[in-house]
C-alpha cells in the first residue's frame, strides 16, 4: 500500500468525528500510522490507538534504519507507551508530527536542581488550543522525583509558569 498525501481521508483509518488524515503510511509489518489535525493514530491488528498530539512526549526517525518511533507522555514508575514502525516511505507523515507536536507545546522551562541536572515543566494543550493547559514534568537522568528538594523546585516552578500564562 502507498503513502496518502493530501486532505484526503483514509479507509484504513476510523478517525474521530470531525477529524481529516492529513497523512499517513504503512508500516513495513502492516501497520497504519496516521495524523489528522488533532491526533496521531496507530491501527494494527489489535485495534486502533488515538494519541492526541499533547499527548506524544517525542518522536524521532533514523533514516539508516528506517525506523520511527513515538513515545507517549507517561507516568512516573511506569512504563511509557512506545510506538515503533520499520518505514519505507514516511512521506508527509514526518512533517506533520514535528508540526503537530510543536505546536503543543505553550511553554517549558528547565529547572536546575543538582548542576545541571534538573527537571523540566512544560505545559502543554492541544494543537486547536481547546481544553485546558496539561502540567508534565521530566526529569533528567538521576534525578529523583521523590527528593524533596526536587519537589519544592518542581512546585516553584509550576507555580511561577502558571503565573506567566495567567493561570492562578
Amino acid at each position: 500500500m502507498s503513502p496518502r498525501f493530501g486532505r484526503t481521508s483514509s479507509p484504513d483509518v476510523a478517525v474521530a468525528a470531525g477529524e481529516k488524515v492529513l497523512a499517513s503510511t504503512t508500516a513495513a509489518d502492516g501497520t497504519v500510522l496516521a495524523g489528522t489535525r488533532d491526533a496521531f493514530y496507530v491501527v494494527a491488528a489489535g485495534g486502533t490507538r488515538r494519541v492526541p498530539w499533547e499527548q506524544v512526549e517525542a518522536a524521532d526517525w533514523d533514516r539508516d534504519t528506517d525506523t520511527f518511533r513515538l513515545s507517549e507522555v507517561g507516568t512516573w514508575g511506569e512504563q511509557r507507551p512506545v510506538h515503533t514502525a520499520t518505514l519505507d516511505e514516511p512521506g508527509r507523515l514526518l512533517e506533520l508530527v514535528r508540526e503537530r507536536v510543536t505546536a503543543s507545546v505553550v511553554l517549558q522551562r528547565h529547572v536546575a536542581v543538582a548542576g545541571r541536572r534538573g527537571l523540566r515543566v512544560i505545559a502543554r494543550r492541544a494543537p486547536a488550543g481547546s481544553g485546558a493547559i496539561q502540567w508534565v514534568y521530566e526529569y533528567d537522568e538521576g534525578v529523583d522525583p521523590d527528593d524533596p528538594d526536587v519537589r519544592e523546585a518542581a512546585r516553584a516552578a509550576l507555580e511561577a509558569m502558571r503565573r506567566d500564562v495567567g493561570l492562578p
